[in-house]
């Protein structure tokens, strides 16, 4: 080869290696949301790559078990790209300073990277770069190491309140079950807590997610459960509560709300799903009325404090819901939970179903008496 396509090769080298450098550095050592393209990208291609998989299976669960891969498989690629860009950048510079075949300064870069020392260079600027080489290698490495235990925390801290919510929510979790079931266990006077508890959720998944975003594509253990449909139940609970007792309800439900339509908003903006940010609380929503009515009727049936009339509720529940629903529907597309009610209708996936409870007690095995959730 010419001198100077062994120098472009060597200048094209360096570039690589400092636009890996910098990627790695941002994605692992900054986490902000601007920080983490190549990781969301990837993330994004994976998901799509086993769309086609997903149409001839059969049941949610296997769907589910699919989906489950994207979220580790993307960090297993990208760690494994950064590290073979590395090596060809390393051995684009090598094949110009040592002036041998190509192939060979791959065989070097490779050793060098991983610290093997299986093939090393001969001259001084070879073994210079072997030497950066290999530092570079082994902090990319360390990080990618470290990097794991505080991505898994944050999943572990987020899977806690989805499981705890499956108590008092219902699987899968639905909004108006969340309040029916406060009300049959007596326990109204703890959804102020539940509130404030889910808005430190949200702005923790909100932080943690916007900068890990792989984190999204982490799916819960059991394939009923889902970060996003948990989040959706709580902000229907508390948009039902403002609606339905605009006098007594709580102000965490307020506080609720309004963290988790930010946090549900930093997310879209990470993954570049465009929405409206000021809606008015008159824009038509996807939810109809008439499934509406199916919680509302829920809700009388238990007794919850109802203080306006269907029509009323309805429409101050629209106004809260305007500020979320768009960007659940498209996340929903983008990660497929489980299918439940009140979320987009997504027939390949499978038809939602209401969460029930029975009150089974010795006296009544079979729960024949008392309110029990709807099924379908």
């Amino acid at each position: 080869m010419s001198d100077p396509a062994r120098i472009a090769a060597f200048v094209a080298g360096v570039l690589l290696v400092a636009v890996t450098a910098t990627s790695v550095f941002t994605t692992l050592v900054i986490p902000r949301a601007t920080s983490s393209r190549l990781l969301r990208s990837v993330s994004k291609l994976l998901a799509r790559s086993v769309e086609p998989f997903l149409a001839r299976l059969d049941t949610y669960e296997a769907k589910d078990k699919v989906m489950g891969l994207v979220g580790p498989l993307a960090l297993v690629v990208l760690f494994g790209a950064w590290l073979a860009l590395v090596v060809l950048g390393f051995a684009l510079m090598v094949w110009w300073v040592g002036g041998g075949a190509f192939g060979d300064a791959l065989a070097q870069s490779g050793s060098s990277v991983f610290t093997l020392g299986i093939v090393s260079g001969r001259g001084g600027g070879e073994r210079a770069l072997d030497i950066v080489e290999a530092g570079l290698g082994f902090l990319t490495i360390a990080l990618e190491i470290a990097y794991l235990p505080t991505l898994y925390s944050s999943f572990s801290a987020r899977e806690a309140e989805v499981t705890l919510l499956a108590a008092r929510g219902g699987v899968p979790a639905w909004g108006p079950e969340v309040l029916s079931r406060h009300v049959r266990f007596q326990t109204v006077d703890e959804l102020p807590e539940l509130y404030a508890t889910w808005e430190r959720w949200a702005a923790a998944v909100s932080e943690s997610h916007a900068g890990y975003p792989s984190l999204m594509w982490f799916r819960s253990p059991d394939s009923s459960r889902s970060w996003l449909l948990a989040l959706v139940a709580v902000l229907d609970a508390a948009a039902l509560h403002l609606a339905l007792a605009p006098s007594s309800a709580p102000r965490q439900a307020r506080l609720c709300l309004r963290m988790g339509i930010n946090c549900l908003r930093s997310l879209a903006d990470v993954l570049r799903i465009p929405y409206d940010p000021d809606p008015r609380p008159t824009d038509p929503i996807r939810l109809g009325d008439g499934e509406f009515g199916d919680g509302f009727e829920l809700l009388v049936s238990v007794g919850f404090p109802i203080e306006v009339g269907r029509a009323e509720a309805w429409r101050q529940f629209k106004g809260w819901r305007v500020n979320y629903e768009s960007v659940v529907d498209q996340l929903t597309k983008l990660f497929m939970p489980p299918p439940a009610p009140w979320l987009l209708s997504r027939p390949w996936v499978g038809p939602a179903s209401f969460p029930s409870i029975a009150n089974r007690t010795p006296d009544d095995p079979e729960a024949t008496s008392g309110p029990t959730a709807r099924g379908r």
